[in-house]
């Protein structure tokens, strides 16, 4: 563990690369909780992303592309979908986000020149292949962008397609800011801790 937490913090960060004028992925994890009607009970984890995005888009990146999951789906199921965040999005960043039903919807729109423009790609596990690391999805993945950011923490552990997959095949990849503050803090934890210490283990 503490050999992987030094290696993850050699992992160069958003802030370190270029991406005025590229197209940029980023895997967020919108994983949030969802009451019966399907609103967002709690959007935290959709709060904790903005600063990779903003980063962004203050940075006039060309295309920002999100992708995230939500749930367990086993196929498509229309409760899991993340069309609904869209309105959340919009009023949290101030920017109009637009939703793409699939990768080639996506790819379509892609081709459109326009000023600095946000996607947000329907739940990736509604695709084959997300959570046996397909190699041919995370290709697909890492040819929508030149620079890949991962910044969903909660789901770095997962050899999936849209975290391990795409890092292996996009030209540029590196941390957004989410991921690099829950490393750098894990890496204080063990190699430089503050006593008196309490650690509270726990898992889901």
């Amino acid at each position: 563990m503490l050999a992987k937490m030094s290696f993850m913090q050699n992992v160069k960060n958003i802030q370190e690369v270029e991406v005025s004028h590229k197209r940029v992925l980023i895997r967020v994890d919108f994983n949030v909780p969802l009451d019966e009607n399907l609103n967002i009970t709690d959007d935290t984890r959709i709060r904790e992303s903005l600063p990779t995005i903003q980063f962004c888009i203050d940075n006039k990146a060309k295309d920002i592309i999100l992708v995230s999951h939500l749930g367990r789906p086993k196929g498509v199921e229309e409760k899991l979908s993340l069309k609904p965040f869209l309105k959340r999005l919009e009023r949290l960043l101030n920017h109009e986000v637009v939703f793409s039903q699939n990768i080639a919807q996506l790819k379509q729109a892609l081709n459109e020149s326009a000023p600095t423009r946000i996607f947000l790609l329907e739940n990736i596990r509604f695709l084959k292949g997300e959570e046996e690391n397909d190699e041919n999805l995370a290709k697909d993945l890492a040819s929508l962008c030149d620079v890949f950011v991962n910044d969903a923490f909660g789901t770095s552990h997962r050899k999936h397609a849209s975290t391990y997959g795409t890092a292996k095949f996009a030209p540029i990849k590196v941390s957004g800011f989410l991921l690099k503050k829950e490393i750098d803090s894990f890496y204080q934890a063990f190699n430089h801790p503050l006593r008196p210490l309490l650690l509270i283990v726990g898992g889901a």
